[in-house]
């Protein structure tokens, strides 16, 4: 057996993997236009791409926002709604401070530690659900991506036999453990997994549901517009509890 075919099967086995491991999708609902309310969020991973236009944009609708970050200089943001506090997504001590007297968690954690295995997605997630649970916090939103549970796949070609087996394997392993964790939480939680994240302008146009994503080209979605379908979902119930996918 020649190495192409050996690794087409490795990229296969895993595709298989995490569609297994990730959270089933349910049932699509209708999607609905949220309520005018004001809101205290915490915001994790705020100064990645998604998180810090999740910190622009619920400024901009008028939120209380508490942005978590490892790094205060990271984030240069001012506003009188906003508040910064430095932790770290693995001490838990640090997230329960931060998600006490909050009213819904919005997660854009991420990182860049791909070539070796880690816990960071997961057992972070862990600590806000714990917290969570502890303070009486009832909504997280959370990102993942496109790649996992039912959406297994639904990156493309480039993503599921070059990208994720060869690059990204230990990442989305962990993304799929975090969507276990998030699914057994007793929260109210939505997972929004999204396709290549771009830095394109706000659309505020965009695909959603279970049957999102391309078997054979990679899908995008501007971290704007996730960011604005992630704030959409602080008050929508059409997808309580359940992943759903998204793309342009």
């Amino acid at each position: 057996m020649t190495l192409l075919a050996l690794y087409l099967i490795y990229a296969l086995a895993l595709s298989i993997a995490l569609a297994r491991k990730g959270v089933r999708a349910s049932t699509e609902g209708n999607f609905l236009s949220p309520e005018k309310r004001k809101l205290r969020l915490l915001i994790i991973g705020a100064t990645g791409g998604t998180g810090r236009q999740l910190v622009e944009q619920a400024l901009n609708l008028g939120h209380e926002v508490t942005a978590f970050v490892r790094n205060r200089s990271a984030l240069n943001l001012a506003n009188p709604r906003l508040r910064i506090v430095q932790g770290d997504i693995m001490d838990y001590a640090s997230v329960a401070a931060a998600v006490a007297d909050q009213d819904a968690v919005l997660s854009a954690l991420g990182h860049k530690r791909y070539f070796y295995p880690t816990r960071i997605l997961s057992e972070g997630t862990r600590n806000i659900i714990k917290a969570m649970e502890t303070h009486g916090v009832g909504r997280l939103i959370c990102e993942t991506s496109l790649g996992i549970g039912s959406s297994a796949g639904r990156m493309g070609i480039y993503y599921t036999f070059f990208l994720i087996p060869l690059i990204l394997p230990f990442y989305f392993w962990d993304k799929a453990r975090q969507e276990q964790i998030v699914a057994k939480s007793k929260l109210d939680w939505v997972i929004v997994r999204p396709g290549a994240l771009t830095n394109s302008k706000r659309k505020g146009r965009y695909r959603h549901g279970q049957r999102v994503g391309n078997y054979l080209w990679t899908v995008k979605i501007s971290r704007a517009d996730v960011a604005e379908f992630m704030l959409k979902q602080l008050e929508d119930n059409s997808y309580l509890e359940t992943s759903v996918s998204l793309s342009d």
